[in-house]
């Protein structure tokens, strides 16, 4: 059986560097896209990616 994820059961320095890096997914997202249509590198494709993948998952609280 899984246990539910409950946010506030954390230390709050953690909450805190969680609440940051949510709000920061989102300008490094948009930096990156422009930056992917421009030079569309592998490596800024798999970054653009990367950054997609761990803001939904922030978003979504599935971290």
């Amino acid at each position: 059986m899984r246990r539910r994820y409950n946010p506030y059961s954390l230390p709050p320095w953690l909450r805190t560097v969680r609440s940051v890096c949510c709000q920061l997914t989102i300008p490094f997202c948009v930096f990156q896209g422009i930056r992917t249509i421009f030079f569309p590198t592998t490596f800024d494709v798999i970054l653009m990616a990367i950054f997609v993948l761990i803001a939904v998952a922030l978003h979504l609280e599935w971290i």
